[in-house]
């Protein structure tokens, strides 16, 4: 084959993998219990690792930022949809750089490593997500590092805002930001 159908392959194979990521978390969410925000569960970051392996570090960086990043900007994540795009980046290199490091090519059952491998990476990038949109939001570092471990926070424009319906974020998370925010910690109010 050519060099020119090669590439129009791999650009149709990104678009196809940029589609398919954007449906598993459009359709495929499993929502979560959670005093603040709406988090949910969902099959877009297995399909940005496998779209990572079967089409490069480059392309699958591509489906998985058109994906992902898409669906935060259509779905009012849009605030926050560069954070996305940067823990899309950062699962690229890792991934690539399992793949060329693990030999991936000459045996399959490396295959479980690089989604333990990466998995935890996910983790790791979620919670600096969640610290750097606490001080997106005013909060002061410490602050923001206990919030983002307590996982009280909401991946929007407005994350610290408890819901309406939710009655126990009254007394559980608001007081506990207000306290390390404006109190003698030093936060900013």
């Amino acid at each position: 084959m050519s060099d020119r159908t090669l590439r129009t392959r791999k650009l149709i194979f990104t678009a196809l993998f940029a589609a398919i990521i954007y449906i598993g978390i459009w359709v495929l969410r499993i929502p979560l219990p959670a005093i603040v925000g709406r988090p949910f569960i969902h099959f877009g970051n297995p399909l940005m690792i496998l779209a990572i392996i079967f089409l490069g570090g480059g392309w699958g960086f591509v489906a998985g930022a058109i994906g992902l990043g898409g669906f935060d900007v259509l779905n009012g994540y849009a605030a926050t949809s560069w954070l996305t795009v940067s823990e899309v980046a950062v699962m690229a290199i890792v991934v690539t750089l399992l793949v060329r490091a693990l030999n991936l090519k000459n045996h399959s059952g490396r295959i479980v490593a690089i989604g333990i491998i990466a998995g935890f990476t996910k983790v790791v990038t979620s919670y600096l997500v969640g610290v750097v949109e606490a001080l997106m939001v005013g909060t002061s570092f410490h602050v923001a590092v206990g919030a983002a471990f307590a996982s009280c926070w909401r991946r929007s424009s407005t994350p610290w805002r408890p819901q309406s319906s939710c009655r126990c974020c009254t007394w559980r998370c608001t007081p506990f930001l207000r306290g390390y925010s404006r109190g003698a910690s030093g936060g900013r109010a």
